[in-house]
């Protein structure tokens, strides 16, 4: 168990990630969904910029790798940053962050599709079940509003898009060599320029200079973007894997909690039964370290092999063990340039 410093950070970084849902919906009292994306992407890399600047982590990329670093920025962020946008136009902060949830899970089911998962054994198959059957509650497609089912539909959507950029960005950035910050700062600048080049004819982008929305934006975008994956890699560096990964379990929580506290919000039972069964799923499809070795697979509880595969570009997504961190990063601890070893 992290204690003293550590277990503060964690508790900040569960409450920054947490967090985004509500300043997103926030920020859509000013900004349009597109807009806020844009503004969080370009904040959030420019803290990334400074950081390494400072720790001296800018170096040469193979120009092999912009493709890959340019996939990854739009299945990781554009794409679902952009669609979290949309559906919080219709759905609370704390169902899209529930929704949030579901993510390991269609890594996993994306992972088995393409071959990148080996094999699915009862538990995992239990996991799967279990998960998307919450995620049928909190959808409530029986719902008698419409736009609350598309809006929740985006918010799927946009786990989904997070689910195949883990495999992905695992089977093409994997052991690149960068150092994971730079990697992160990478596709958030490029997921800024794919946005730009993809603004819509003739659209508004910025509705009404809200000062809600204005401090909104600049939070989701300074540290729920920004700050916070400084704070993830030293907690990594601080924790391994599997005790930065226990922030997983928190984001539904603070999501829910302060989509009721700050914008008086209403969570219904089936919601809340939902996000339980979707978390009880996330824990039973971690495999045992056992049967991956016996499969011929890295040790989701190797803490080298984890952070090897660092969570990058997705804000909120930490997939539990191996899914939490397996987010294409090379493993900064091999060099100077870890975070935390500055």
């Amino acid at each position: 168990m992290p204690r003293g410093g550590p277990l503060l950070r964690l508790s900040v970084l569960a409450l920054l990630w947490g967090s985004n849902f509500l300043l997103i919906k926030v920020g859509l009292r000013g900004f349009s969904p597109y807009a806020l994306t844009l503004v969080r992407l370009v904040l959030g890399a420019a803290v990334l910029a400074m950081v390494m600047w400072t720790r001296r982590l800018w170096r040469p990329i193979d120009r092999r790798l912009w493709l890959p670093l340019g996939v990854a920025a739009l299945l990781a962020t554009a794409v679902p940053y952009t669609l979290f946008g949309i559906g919080e136009q219709e759905v609370s902060s704390g169902l899209a962050g529930s929704l949030n949830a579901t993510t390991p899970l269609w890594a996993l089911a994306v992972g088995v599709l393409v071959g990148h998962e080996r094999s699915l054994d009862p538990s995992r198959l239990a996991g799967l079940f279990l998960g998307f059957l919450g995620a049928v509650l909190i959808l409530s497609p029986w719902s008698d509003d419409p736009g609350s089912i598309w809006g929740a539909v985006a918010c799927l959507g946009a786990a989904v898009s997070y689910g195949v950029s883990y495999v992905y960005i695992d089977r093409n950035l994997t052991g690149s060599g960068l150092p994971s910050l730079l990697i992160a700062a990478c596709q958030l600048f490029l997921a800024a320029l794919l946005l730009l080049v993809a603004q819509p004819p003739g659209s508004s982008p910025v509705r009404a200079p809200h000062a809600d929305a204005l401090v909104a934006a600049a939070l989701l975008g300074l540290f729920g973007t920004g700050a916070m994956y400084v704070l993830f890699y030293r907690l990594i560096a601080e924790l391994g894997s599997t005790g930065a990964s226990s922030v997983t379990y928190l984001l539904p929580v603070v999501a829910l909690g302060l989509g009721v506290v700050v914008l008086r919000e209403r969570v219904t039972m089936l919601a809340v039964v939902g996000v339980t069964l979707v978390l009880a799923g996330v824990v039973l499809i971690q495999r045992p370290a056992g049967l991956r070795h016996r499969a011929g697979l890295p040790d989701p509880r190797d803490e080298a092999t984890a952070v090897e595969r660092g969570g990058v570009g997705v804000l909120g997504q930490l997939r539990p063990q191996r899914p939490a961190l397996e987010h294409g990063s090379p493993d900064d601890r091999h060099g100077p340039e870890a975070p935390g070893n500055q």
